[in-house]
């Protein structure tokens, strides 16, 4: 027997209602590849959009071990504290060979997932890049309709491609260890150069290598262009288990977020993000109708076994199968 597609109407309004069990079911719904769950998905975005873009919107990215979790979980117990709603959209890597995936961060944020006023949603990377996963974005929005002022979206881990949650956000935060050895050479220039705030935790294991770490870290930010204008990264020392700097932490954020919206810069920036998105999706719908069209799946076994045995160039099989999607779209 077919489950009953899901009311939109009586969905929106359960997450506007700020019912917990309603915004889980909205965004397995906008998290869903059915495509029948994708006209209804969107349909509920447009209902949930008005409601959306009055929450700080945060990205957190660190090497793994950085203790990005326990920084989440000590950050949202302050807040919540503080009477803030916080959301967590903490995104967990895919296997590549089964597809699984983990999804563990509410076991390690269990005593922030036990608070009324705290929602964390583990997602699956799907084999998306840029550490999160293809509808985190959707899940921010549902999340802010939802009411919660501060919604943190936890990447997969950090890397050359981990930059996608810097197109998502206000504030981006690396975070870092103390002890990792050359920080620049480990991490590259560019994930660096996208930080609002840079974070190391675990000082209190040693803090003399985390003041040099530090140091060292502020010098270079001296020769790298700031991601906005007006605004230099601060460089700071933490423990998270400790609860140690969080406060100050937070202070920063809130800094950074005020400092561009007075400049005008945080409005820009959300509309650029939206329309960089918008492109984003639009790339891989194309790609998706691509691999699904008739002609090029008929034609895409034997490309595929003659640019494998070297008997024809990738860039000749690619211009094959375009020109296959070319001919049989304007036959149509």
């Amino acid at each position: 027997m077919p489950t009953p597609a899901p009311d939109v109407a009586a969905l929106a309004a359960g997450v506007r209602a700020a019912n917990r069990r309603a915004l889980a079911k909205a965004i397995t719904l906008i998290e869903s590849t059915r495509a029948e769950h994708r006209a209804l998905g969107e349909k509920l975005l447009a209902a949930l959009l008005p409601h959306t873009g009055r929450a700080i919107r945060m990205g957190i990215s660190g090497a793994p071990g950085a203790g990005k979790s326990t920084f989440i979980e000590a950050l949202g117990l302050q807040l919540v504290a503080a009477g803030h709603r916080v959301a967590v959209l903490a995104v967990d890597p895919s296997s590549a060979l089964s597809g699984g995936s983990i999804l563990g961060d509410k076991t390690r944020m269990e005593e922030l997932s036990r608070q009324s006023h705290a929602f964390i949603r583990p997602s699956p990377s799907g084999g998306t890049l840029g550490g999160v996963a293809a509808r985190t974005r959707e899940a921010m929005l549902a999340c802010e309709a939802a009411g919660f002022d501060v919604v943190i979206i936890e990447t997969v881990g950090v890397g050359q491609s981990e930059t996608a949650v810097a197109g998502m956000t206000d504030v981006f935060v690396l975070l870092q260890l103390p002890n990792a050895g050359d920080d620049l050479q480990a991490i590259k220039r560019g994930i660096v150069e996208l930080a609002d705030v840079i974070v190391y935790n675990k000082i209190d294991l040693d803090r003399k290598a985390a003041n040099l770490a530090m140091g060292q870290m502020k010098n270079a930010l001296t020769l790298l262009h700031p991601a906005s204008a007006g605004w230099r990264p601060p460089v700071l020392g933490i423990s998270a288990t400790r609860r140690e700097g969080v406060e100050a932490f937070w202070r920063e954020v809130v800094r950074c977020r005020d400092t561009l919206a007075a400049s005008g810069q945080l409005a820009d920036k959300r509309r650029r993000q939206s329309l960089d998105w918008m492109w984003a999706l639009i790339d891989s719908g194309l790609r998706e109708r691509f691999r699904a069209h008739p002609g090029v799946r008929a034609a895409l076994p034997a490309c595929s076994a003659q640019v494998a045995s070297g008997t024809l160039t990738p860039a000749a099989a690619a211009t094959r199968l375009l020109d296959t999607l070319e001919r049989r779209t304007h036959r149509a």
